[in-house]
């Protein structure tokens, strides 16, 4: 009679356990303090066996715990979805992603994404670049020109579905933009640069530019290149040069207008692809730019 009991007794609580409808619910830890930003989302739910994640940008995920990049600020409305056979339940948080403090943009590509934040000091530039991101101007183009151990270079309309060996690098948008030097902007690895043609006033493409990738540069070969350039660099720029490197026989002749805050290494990956004999990748090395936001 007991044994009969407690067979029953377990029964009837499998059958509950397997009635009862999931519970879903998460917590989220953000790791940084703005765009583009990674969330951790901490899966906190019951009873359930799957799980759909809306990360509220367009993405989705069916892991339990996800993490998940937001590559511009604003207001977005994550919801889990717990299931377990038929049933489900949803929950659902608002968070928010700041904005960046200055200005910045995410270059997408096949290699990973280089985040770069543009200077205040160049607003023409600036200003110039931002609106032809703003307009897509940018995506599908390619990286058209690439030196190992010196830049990687693009922007070139006719590089949009280029075929493979058509010559490259003569593409322009119809204007070019006034020369900004600064001082304290350099040639340092990672600069964001803009390409021109030889023209006395030294201004720049309306839209090609080059990233910096350069060497490590030794004080004495800097110092005979400030003297060649009559130019002056500050403790802080030398040792950047030395230990970062760059390529300073371009300062002053080229407008330095930003710089790679993150994905430094991604400019190698693209450094070190195969080109032929016109420096143009053998693959086409596209990008996409947003504004983060």
């Amino acid at each position: 009679m007991n044994n009969r009991y407690y067979t029953f007794l377990i029964l009837g609580v499998f059958l509950l356990a397997s009635c009862a409808k999931p519970i879903s619910n998460f917590t989220y830890d953000m790791k940084g303090d703005a765009a583009p930003l990674k969330v951790a989302f901490e899966n906190e739910s019951s009873n359930a066996d799957e799980y759909e994640w809306d990360f509220g940008d367009g993405s989705n995920a069916t892991d339990e715990s996800p993490e998940h990049t937001y590559k511009s600020s604003g207001n977005y409305t994550v919801t889990l979805k717990a299931k377990k056979g038929s049933k489900f339940k949803d929950k659902s948080f608002d968070i928010f992603i700041p904005a960046p403090e200055n200005c910045q943009v995410l270059i997408e590509t096949d290699y990973g994404n280089m985040l770069i934040e543009l200077s205040d000091e160049t607003p023409l530039h600036r200003d110039n670049f931002v609106k032809l991101v703003e307009e897509g101007f940018y995506d599908g183009l390619l990286f058209h020109r690439v030196i190992n151990g010196f830049m990687i270079q693009g922007g070139d309309p006719d590089s949009k579905n280029a075929k493979k060996g058509q010559p490259l690098g003569s593409g322009t948008n119809g204007y070019e933009v006034p020369a900004e030097f600064v001082e304290s902007l350099i040639h340092e690895k990672g600069a964001l640069c803009a390409a021109r043609r030889n023209n006395p006033e030294k201004k720049s493409s309306g839209c090609q530019f080059y990233i910096v990738q350069g060497k490590p540069v030794p004080p004495a070969l800097l110092d005979k290149i400030a003297t060649q350039k009559k130019e002056r660099y500050s403790t802080l720029q030398k040792a950047t040069y030395k230990n970062k490197g760059g390529t300073p026989q371009l300062d002053g002749n080229y407008t330095v207008f930003g710089k790679v805050v993150e994905g430094l290494e991604i400019i190698d990956k693209i450094a070190r692809v195969k080109t032929d004999a016109r420096d143009r990748p053998d693959e086409d090395v596209k990008m996409k730019i947003r504004i983060v936001k």
